[in-house]
């Protein structure tokens, strides 16, 4: 009988609280399951012992979507048209998020992921959409199923990102904030047709990716989304993390 491979152990950053119950989205779970990756949920901790324990433990980070980021923290006053904000979340994303960029092992973040990821490298974020400058069209969708499609986007071509999507793709979306100023070392890999950044990615590690849509809703329907999935795990073993 052969012996079981070691899966990658990517760690699921939870996505926020119910009431006084931290949780994570089914689907998230499953991508990474189903992409070959050991998925474990990482819970909001205070203590910087612990913090030190998931950077060691886990191979790969899956930064997931959420509610919107304290204003405050990527310098700005509360806007019309901001969310519902928990500041204890957000300190605790960002930190581990810094944690994770010194380590160098891949990192996927979706939405509000993304989000944490350019705020965490001195970025900021559109607290609505509308303030961003042009057109913006509705970038929170209102279908039947979180897998349909929404709007395309133009992925640039020299990115890490077109390696799994291609050039041009449709995606589903369900956001209401977007970027404004990129952070630190990061670029910008795909946009939206009214010019709202869908992707960034880091210049120099392998492998940090943030995509503003969901590829975990679309995963059973998209090939290009389990390409994302499956290369973001291929990556922790090439980085030679793997346990």
């Amino acid at each position: 009988m052969k012996p079981a491979v070691a899966k990658p152990i990517i760690g699921v950053i939870i996505c926020g609280f119910l009431d006084n119950k931290q949780f994570v989205t089914n689907t998230y779970i499953q991508s990474i399951r189903y992409s070959g990756g050991l998925p474990i949920v990482l819970p909001l901790v205070r203590s910087d012992d612990i913090l030190s324990h998931y950077l060691t433990l886990c191979d790969g980070f899956l930064f997931c979507g959420g509610n919107d980021i304290t204003p405050l923290l990527f310098g700005q006053e509360p806007r019309q048209g901001i969310g519902r904000t928990n500041i204890t979340l957000d300190l605790f994303q960002i930190r581990l998020m810094k944690g994770v960029l010194k380590t160098e092992k891949p990192l996927l973040a979706i939405c509000r992921g993304m989000q944490v990821l350019n705020a965490a490298c001195k970025g900021t974020i559109y607290q609505d959409i509308h303030h961003q400058t042009g057109q913006p069209f509705n970038h929170m969708q209102l279908s039947d199923s979180r897998s349909d499609v929404s709007h395309p986007i133009l992925v640039e071509s020299n990115s890490k990102l077109s390696k799994y999507l291609g050039k041009h793709l449709y995606v589903n979306s369900f956001h209401h904030q977007s970027i404004d100023s990129v952070g630190e070392n990061l670029t910008v890999s795909a946009r939206a047709s009214d010019h709202t950044i869908e992707a960034i990615e880091h210049t120099s590690h392998p492998f940090v990716i943030g995509v503003q849509w969901h590829p975990e809703c679309m995963y059973r329907t998209s090939p290009e989304m389990r390409a994302l999935f499956r290369g973001f795990i291929t990556s922790t073993k090439k980085g030679g993390n793997q346990h």
